[in-house]
């Protein structure tokens, strides 16, 4: 699943199967069942919302979809313990909860409601079947610890309370005499670090389990990546478009009147040229500054399309040009062993540029640094400022610009800015390094 949340195509490789024996992987395996049965005890009860929000006599869909949201909100949390614990990736859900259908009322319509969605279908089996299933795979370990500790309390205190209790078992061992109480004592020994070594492995199955319940099918992930797709080539043509518009509209505005001006001027000098030698002089000064300004225009709309920095020195020394030019003073830290793609390469260096005209506008910084590397395939740009933060990609165009702009690639742009700062925009843009590194150090 990508930073925003989407689903994308293709599995995660098994996880590599835990081997060996250590204590502190099974004691933090046994704190990370304790924590799964809470959640599976959290489970049980969005399981009696959802059935209650369903059952209820209303019109409309009732409570269910707060109901679901609830089960949603716990199923990201299960995804996020699956892979910080296991490395197990389970994709999200590709967009929000179904519309509520027009006229849809009772039981049946909201049973169907949920069976509408695939999505919202699994979470329901999931939130169903977890308190159960996920219980149990959670609690094995700790099971292993209660008994044990079980069988060390009968080794002191069984025969007495076998007496009393007019006999006593532990698992297959009646409790009839001291001897038999030892032998449970020493049974309970032995589960102790049985417990250790089979929690971190309850922990990973009950990951796997979690993605068998939570994760799209291939077709699912297919239909999103494909609607992704669309959507981002779509962008894709729309932003094209407009900047074929600006470059006419530059263009226009700009050098063509130059040139056009320039024209008038050299004609005005030929029907001067014999009576007034002094004028076509003036004149050819003139015509002179209109050409040199309209060079510089051309210039500077060349810059606008792909800078000669960016295309002669690359992405590190051309976003250094910028930093230099950035009337916030910003650090630079690059290290890339390559070049991206000349698209990949443009739209982060514009990315970036924009981003810095923010931090110049907006957020009164007096400090702002640039992260750049590559690691896996992947280009990770992070911008960081010491402004007063607030800043948020779901107002204004400017972040969702640069959000569908590298969406076009398959990029992902995220955005931390807690109000008072600082504001850190992080960007990810998978690509190929294609040629040796040319840029300074």
């Amino acid at each position: 699943m990508s930073m925003d949340g989407t689903m994308q195509l293709g599995g995660d490789p098994s996880p590599v199967e835990i081997r060996g024996f250590s204590a502190s992987a099974g004691f933090t395996g046994l704190r990370r069942a304790l924590t799964l049965c809470w959640m599976s005890t959290a489970a049980f009860g969005r399981c009696l919302g959802v059935t209650t929000a369903i059952s209820l006599v209303g019109s409309g869909l009732g409570l269910v979809p707060r109901s679901m949201d609830r089960v949603r909100a716990l199923a990201a949390r299960q995804r996020h313990l699956a892979e910080a614990w296991s490395s197990v990736r389970i994709p999200g859900p590709p967009g929000p909860l179904p519309p509520a259908p027009e006229g849809a009322s009772g039981a049946i319509a909201r049973y169907r409601w949920i069976m509408s969605d695939p999505q919202t279908r699994r979470e329901f089996a999931w939130v169903l079947t977890d308190p159960i299933a996920g219980g149990f795979l959670a609690f094995m370990p700790i099971a292993l610890v209660l008994s044990g500790f079980w069988g060390i309390f009968l080794a002191f205190f069984g025969v007495p309370l076998s007496v009393e209790w007019d006999g006593l078992w532990y698992q297959f061992i009646p409790i009839d005499g001291q001897a038999t109480a030892v032998l449970a004592g020493v049974l309970g020994v032995l589960q102790l670090p049985l417990a250790l070594w089979m929690a971190p492995r309850a922990v990973r199955k009950h990951a796997l389990y979690t993605r068998s319940m939570l994760a799209p099918s291939e077709q699912e992930l297919m239909a999103s990546r494909i609607e992704h797709l669309t959507a981002t080539r779509s962008t894709a043509v729309d932003t094209q478009m407009a900047e074929i518009r600006r470059i006419e509209r530059d263009l226009h505005d700009g050098a063509q009147a130059r040139l056009v001006a320039m024209g008038m001027t050299l004609d005005a000098a030929e029907h001067l040229l014999e009576t007034n030698p002094d004028a076509v002089r003036a004149l050819l000064i003139e015509a002179r500054e209109s050409s040199s300004k309209a060079l510089e225009e051309i210039r500077n709309l060349v810059r606008g399309i792909h800078p000669p920095v960016l295309a002669d020195r690359g992405l590190s020394d051309a976003v250094r040009a910028l930093a230099m030019v950035c009337p916030v003073p910003t650090e630079v830290v690059a290290d890339l062993p390559g070049r991206p793609e000349m698209p990949v390469e443009s739209a982060a260096y514009f990315a970036i540029s924009e981003i810095l005209a923010n931090v110049a506008k907006h957020s009164h910084a007096d400090r702002a640094w640039i992260d750049i590397r590559y690691d896996h395939g992947m280009l990770r740009i992070t911008v960081t400022d010491s402004g007063r933060g607030g800043a948020d990609a779901t107002r204004g165009t400017g972040l969702r610009g640069i959000e569908r702009r590298l969406a076009t690639f398959d990029g992902v742009l995220a955005v931390s800015s807690p109000v008072n700062g600082p504001t850190m925009v992080t960007m990810e843009l998978p690509c190929a390094l294609s040629s040796p590194k040319t840029t300074s150090s």
